[in-house]
């Protein structure tokens, strides 16, 4: 990549390339990092302000550190970009979140720098000190560093990871990356006791610890004094929390300011122990549109940086999640029971509106997923109607809380899952591809796939009436533009609709694929079936299909085993029907970042691939009929 522009970057394939630099050259190579990281996700989009906050750290602990022999394990990734610029791979960043590139988080596949596969917040710590424990049983001297923000940080493994080390004595340093955001305004007491660190009447002298972390140091055992004798001594009110853990705590620290960030980490490296530095960061840093608008810069589509990120032309069309954030807002204006719960997902889950309208019955959990279901099952108790607004890969965290919590007291807590199915460029660690399956053998649970943005709103009326746990689970993006019809009107509860009457043919389709299969439908001439409900499944439907029809397919969004498709095989089996069944789903493995449609396609899951898995099932099942009657002649034959 030799560009003028970029005069030290282009020389840096490799991190032992950057540590080949003189010290007083890493400023100038965190300048051309935060222009390149602006100039090519400019012209490629993809997450975009975590990264401009962090380029100074990342540049530092790189210089510093042995990397890769040394670990570095970043919390959910989304400020990964600048790590992967500084690894080898800066001139494949624009193919970052595209089928065939890179990956848009940490992914050891992808490369040797990448120690831990990340995408879901809060793992940092605990992964990081799986590897610390590791390097001391096998007497590796190896340093181990975890990146968490101060929003990964308000999640509860966090906690449980930090209770951990400070009990292992683990060589293990932690940097607390607070930028005051996650991907919304973070919320919650570990936020209000990061800004009494920064506010407090102690803050007179965090610059003299931040003075002694830069002096040089004799020795270890002479730097843990002197951090005994004025960190401790000064720091002692607003570190306590950490401290208490059994972790010392060093901070706060400018996280721009790179040449102090990298005699900090060459102090802390002497150190041994469990640590953690405190760093300040501004989320979006270098660009003002940014910093100005983190939110709204946390992933961007490709734009002008003259201009920013600017709005497509047109009234936008409807998605799943306004559907959403209409209805409720509609139902909590006629009923006052209604609540709504987010972990940290107000604006991806459609709850923006709500907020400003609602503001006394809106919680913001933080990144709490487990804590979300059982404060919702703990409201249901009291006769409040709690809907708990999470995407499908999300609630995957809140498992046992479902079931133990939820379920087996039979709550009547809602659940409106978005990002259902495949979701695209964020890849496998966000695709909604196995609710179907965990929800379905779940007592107790309703769960609901609607077809389209009509049935989206009267299924969430549906779920809402109901007196018992219930889910409807819709996917990221668009529907196919069906109006939707003011005011509240419920569904029969377990009853599929049939929208079109062929012959021979049943195609039996769970939520958005529905749309696909009436198209297939069209070209063989068979039924198609809007299911509705995953559970209660129409018993009696499938029934009907089965004595009516020679070949049932079933056609979901989620993993074909044990998902809807497996529902309606339990039914055929519990009889004696003459029929042939096929399941399409996702498949038993992961769908790799990609478009919506590259994935869907991939999957055999478009028009064209349900038509092709139709017309093979039925030419093979028409085979094993043709060889098994050959096969009666032949034995008959004298």
């Amino acid at each position: 990549m030799p560009d003028s522009r970029y005069p030290l970057l282009s020389g840096i394939d490799h991190p032992a390339d950057l540590r080949a630099l003189d010290a007083s050259q890493i400023p100038a190579v965190a300048k051309e990092l935060r222009t390149y990281l602006l100039d090519s996700i400019s012209s490629c989009g993809g997450h975009f302000a975590g990264g401009l906050g962090a380029i100074e750290v990342t540049t530092a602990l790189h210089y510093v550190y042995d990397t890769p022999n040394d670990r570095i394990i970043w919390d959910v990734g989304h400020q990964c970009y600048p790590h992967k610029i500084l690894t080898g791979r800066k001139d494949l960043i624009t193919t970052i979140r595209t089928r065939g590139g890179l990956a848009p988080f940490p992914k050891r596949s992808e490369s040797e720098f990448d120690h831990f596969g990340t995408g879901h917040s809060s793992t940092s710590v605990s992964a990081a000190l799986g590897m610390a424990i590791a390097s001391a049983l096998q007497d590796k001297n190896r340093n181990v560093i975890a990146v968490i923000g101060d929003g990964g940080i308000t999640g509860g493994m966090a906690y449980e990871a930090l209770n951990h080390l400070g009990s292992c004595d683990a060589n293990l340093l932690v940097i607390l990356n607070d930028n005051e955001m996650s991907i919304s305004p973070n919320v919650g007491a570990m936020t209000n006791y990061l800004t009494r660190i920064l506010s407090g009447k102690v803050s007179s002298t965090l610059s003299k610890s931040g003075k002694m972390l830069l002096q040089p140091i004799p020795s270890a055992q002479e730097f843990v004094r002197r951090t005994t004798e004025h960190v401790k001594g000064m720091l002692a009110p607003p570190g306590m929390l950490f401290e208490e853990m059994g972790v010392s705590y060093f901070g706060p620290a400018n996280g721009h300011d790179v040449s102090s960030l990298v005699k900090i980490l060459q102090n802390m490296k002497q150190l041994k122990g469990p640590r953690l530095l405190h760093i300040c960061t501004v989320k979006g840093k270098g660009y003002e549109k940014a910093e100005q608008d983190p939110v709204g810069y946390h992933a961007v589509p490709a734009f002008d940086t003259s201009t920013g990120v600017v709005k497509s032309g047109g009234p936008p069309k409807l998605t799943y999640t306004k559907v959403f954030s209409d209805w409720l807002c509609d139902m909590a204006e006629q009923d006052r029971r209604v609540v709504a719960i987010t972990p940290a997902m107000r604006e991806g889950s459609g709850l923006v509106e709500f907020n400003k309208r609602f503001p006394e019955r809106y919680f913001d959990v933080a990144i709490a997923e487990q804590h979300s279901v059982t404060v919702a099952a703990g409201m249901a108790c009291e006769e409040i109607k709690p809907v708990v607004a999470i995407y499908s890969t999300f609630l995957q965290r809140a498992y046992d809380q479902l079931i133990h919590d939820v379920a087996v007291q039979n709550l009547s807590v809602m659940f409106a899952i978005d990002r259902a199915g495949v979701v695209g460029a964020d890849g496998q660690t966000h695709a909604g591809s196995f609710d179907l399956t965990y929800l379905r053998c779940i007592p107790n649970m309703v769960v609901m796939t609607p077809s389209d943005e009509n049935e989206t709103r009267r299924m969430l009326y549906t779920a809402y009436l109901q007196d018992c746990p219930a889910a409807v689970r819709y996917p990221r993006g668009t529907g196919p533009g069906t109006p939707v019809e003011p005011g509240m009107h419920a569904v029969e509860v377990g009853k599929a609709k049939v929208i079109r009457s062929g012959k021979r043919i049943a195609i039996l389709a769970f939520g958005s694929p529905v749309h696909d299969a009436l198209q297939v439908g069209e070209k063989l001439d068979a039924t198609v079936v809007d299911m509705r409900f995953v559970k209660p499944i129409d018993h009696a439907l499938i029934t009907d299909m089965a004595k009516t029809h020679d070949f049932i397919v079933t056609i979901e969004d989620n993993v074909v085993k044990g998902g809807a498709g497996s529902a309606v095989n339990e039914v055929l089996a519990s009889g004696s029907f003459p029929v042939c069944i096929k399941n399409l789903g996702l498949p038993d493995r992961y769908l790799n970042h990609a478009t919506r449609e590259e994935q869907l396609s991939e999957a055999g899951l478009d028009t064209e691939g349900i038509l092709e898995s139709i017309q093979n099932f039925i030419d093979e099942d028409q085979k094993v009929v043709r060889a098994k009657e050959r096969f009666k002649n032949q034995n008959l034959s004298p």
